[in-house]
């Protein structure tokens, strides 16, 4: 990632934590859990201006190894704890922004790995005939 690109990130990452305090206590208790993460999956996605398509679900204690993840276009929170949940969400989002940007490179690489695979494996085949000859 470039630098531009990661500065770019922190500064939206700490005008969203800076946003999430302001609103924290206020939110905690006029709403539930749900909304509250609801809401902060709203104000993260316009703070990056990416992730419009996922939504969030809260599954606290559903799974005792995992805090959240990621499932398909749906961010699975697993804590109990408010204050753990809204991490966990923030984690969650960033991961999925990244793996977004990086996913071309990944495909292109993937792609190349092939290409030697298949390379690789039509020269081994001319040897093993080279050789199959000999003997």
């Amino acid at each position: 990632m470039s630098e531009e690109l990661q500065e770019l990130v922190r500064e939206a990452l700490r005008q969203t934590i800076e946003e999430s305090r302001l609103f924290k206590s206020r939110r905690r208790f006029k709403k539930g859990t749900l909304e509250a993460l609801q809401e902060e999956l709203k104000i993260l996605k316009q703070s990056l201006n990416i992730g419009y398509e996922l939504k969030v679900i809260w599954l606290p204690e559903n799974n005792l190894k995992l805090s959240g993840e990621v499932k398909g276009e749906t961010i699975y929170i697993y804590e109990e704890d408010y204050d753990k949940a809204v991490e966990t969400l923030r984690h969650e989002f960033i991961d999925y922004a990244v793996s977004q940007i990086i996913e071309p490179y990944k495909q292109v690489a993937n792609m190349l790995i092939a290409m030697i695979n298949e390379d690789a494996y039509k020269r081994k085949e001319k040897l093993v005939e080279r050789l199959r000859k000999l003997v």
